[in-house]
């Protein structure tokens, strides 16, 4: 039966191509997936997004995150009830970690996906029943408590059609990408690249908050030279491009990660990672065959000697196997159809 899916994303982050936020890229994929196999996509982000449904655009907020919560709160709540009295979707889909802030009473079925790790979200969010909560890896439905109603996990995927190898022979350069805040820990991956004597690159968006500009200042300007660079934000063709040719990424985040898109874009390009063995990190990269798992400076560049010994050939097998977003896909309609279908049983 043709779907209306009503999307909303968090308030402070558009939803675009070049965007770092995993939650806006699975949300992009979604939207994209949504369109293409003829039902209606809505969308509810800010107005400097691009997406292949329908934008409601809300605010974008230039102030600080803390001073803005309370009115972007109430802009997309009040965009919320419009658009489900305009549009009456079949299915509210939440992104954005705060969506209990915003999330109206409503008799059309609700569900979020967590994005982040469990910590974030008050508990008592979690626990409650109203919206049905979906986790993206294993490791964090784990780290949820008994109490928190969680619906299943859906793994996320990348797209393995444009991640895609590009390049026989790769260059002598390491990669990071991401947010550039403290819990990703790039100093780590810089002081590696460092001690193997290796070039690395450094993509990706310091965003205004004070800790973020504060950590790139502290920690990652004093370790820029010559050979170790940032390069700053990427859309997907320049990121594939510096994926397809590098001789490994390095993911050494420092918190409980919930799931790694990048890692995944990465082996989807033949390209072997090097991660912490923080959260789900593990779940993807299989120390040995398609990377190795690593957490200190010396332990990261101990596995940039041996990155050789990795089959890049078998890194994008893995990928197709196992990350391909198809599958995440169908899974989120199969849910969506699901709850429709209960709805208007």
């Amino acid at each position: 039966m043709p779907l209306t899916v009503l999307s909303v994303a968090f308030p402070f982050a558009a939803v675009r191509p070049e965007v770092a936020g995993g939650a806006e890229q699975i949300l992009l994929a979604l939207d994209r997936a949504i369109v293409a196999a003829g039902h209606r996509s809505v969308v509810i982000a800010s107005a400097d997004s691009k997406v292949s449904g329908e934008l409601i655009g809300t605010p974008v907020w230039t102030s600080h995150l803390e001073c803005a919560r309370e009115p972007a709160a109430l802009r997309h709540r009040q965009s919320i009830e419009t658009a489900i009295a305009r549009h009456a979707p079949d299915v509210l889909h939440y992104h954005g970690f705060d969506f209990h802030l915003y999330a109206p009473p409503t008799a059309t079925p609700s569900m979020a996906t967590l994005h982040l790790p469990p910590d974030h979200y008050p508990p008592d969010i979690l626990a409650a029943g109203r919206i049905h909560l979906y986790c993206v890896s294993e490791s964090q439905k784990k780290r949820c408590s008994e109490a928190a109603n969680i619906a299943g996990v859906i793994p996320n995927g990348v797209d393995t059609a444009f991640y895609r190898p590009l390049s026989d022979a790769p260059d002598s350069y390491a990669v990071a990408l991401g947010r550039i805040c403290p819990e990703k820990g790039f100093h780590l991956a810089l002081d590696a690249a460092k001690l193997a004597g290796i070039p690395l690159l450094l993509a990706g968006e310091v965003f205004a908050y004070e800790a973020h500009r504060e950590y790139f200042a502290r920690e990652i300007e004093p370790r820029l030279d010559s050979q170790r660079r940032f390069i700053g934000r990427i859309g997907p063709q320049k990121k594939r491009d510096l994926l397809t040719r590098a001789r490994c990424l390095i993911a050494p985040s420092l918190i409980a990660e919930t799931s790694s898109l990048t890692a995944m874009e990465a082996l989807a390009c033949g390209v072997p990672v090097i991660a912490s063995d923080a959260g789900a990190l593990p779940e993807i990269v299989e120390h040995g065959r398609t990377g190795f798992i690593a957490t200190t400076p010396e332990e990261i560049a101990s596995a940039i000697a041996l990155i050789g010994s990795i089959s890049r050939a078998e890194c994008r097998r893995t990928a197709e196997e196992r990350f391909d977003s198809t599958q995440m896909i169908s899974r989120y309609f199969a849910a969506w159809h699901s709850m429709a279908a209960v709805c208007s049983s």
